[in-house]
């Protein structure tokens, strides 16, 4: 799959853009991400902190979520925007494995520039995925 950098930068705008709807009152630490199916249409997604903690919800995850119940389940980009660059948690690696280890993964900075590109293969080497479910 070839995605022009246009279209890269696109979707970290709609991440940056997202991000600004994060609740996150407590780490204060905003996460956008937009997801791109392999049928063209994009999820965008914000994290969602709760007093709890373990009950908070990443971007991403959120992203991957509203696509999937929305009948999609074939990724082929997601760009995730924090302040400085960060990169997924391993809970989000993992749900983004769940769908297809050749994912693009952007990940960018407040300011919209690429820090790292790469795949959720390299985030999660080794992956559990629904193929070793199989007998």
């Amino acid at each position: 799959m070839t995605v022009t950098r246009e279209e890269k930068q696109s979707l970290i705008d709609l991440a940056n853009e997202a991000r600004k709807r994060a609740y996150a009152p407590y780490s204060k630490y905003q996460v956008g991400a937009a997801l791109r199916t392999k049928t063209g249409r994009v999820f965008t997604g914000v994290n969602i902190e709760n007093a709890a903690y373990p009950h908070t919800m990443c971007a991403e995850r959120v992203a991957v979520f509203k696509a999937v119940s929305e009948g999609e389940r074939e990724f082929e980009i997601i760009s995730v925007a924090t302040d400085n660059g960060g990169s997924p948690c391993g809970g989000c690696r993992q749900v983004l494995a769940e769908f297809g280890l050749d994912t693009i993964v952007l990940m960018a900075d407040k300011d919209g520039r690429l820090i790292k590109e790469t795949t959720v293969r390299e985030l999660l080497p080794e992956a559990f995925t629904p193929e070793k479910l199989k007998p």
